[in-house]
């Protein structure tokens, strides 16, 4: 295996953020009452609980890099994730950026920040 990173992520409720990413293709690999692992292929999101977050003061993120943005993006708007300026959960279509990285953004049911960027 090669050398690799899983984000952590809140989730002030373990079905609920089941659900919610299940819409999008990933499913449970391990859930205890203190620990949960999703996978989409070879994507892994790692959940603790946080039952009392204030979503609205919530600082967690993480990026996704992904070979197929597009088809990602595509499976989030099937969800019915919607772009909008504010609010959780929402979208924003990916653009290029001043980086030069081809970037999409999602925020999930707790306002995790998950940026979407195209591989290179």
């Amino acid at each position: 295996m090669t050398d690799h990173a899983t984000p952590n992520l809140p989730s002030r409720d373990f079905h609920a953020t089941s659900r919610f990413y299940g819409a999008l293709g990933f499913v449970e690999s391990w859930r205890d009452e203190g620990w949960m692992i999703l996978r989409r292929g070879p994507l892994i999101l790692e959940f603790f609980p946080y039952s009392d977050l204030d979503p609205l003061q919530s600082s967690f993120g993480c990026c996704l890099r992904l070979d197929e943005l597009d088809r990602f993006y595509t499976a989030c708007r099937a969800a019915g994730l919607l772009e909008k300026p504010s609010g959780y959960p929402r979208l924003q279509a990916p653009a290029v950026e001043r980086s030069g990285l081809r970037i999409g953004y999602m925020v999930d049911l707790d306002s995790s920040l998950i940026r979407l960027i195209q591989n290179g």
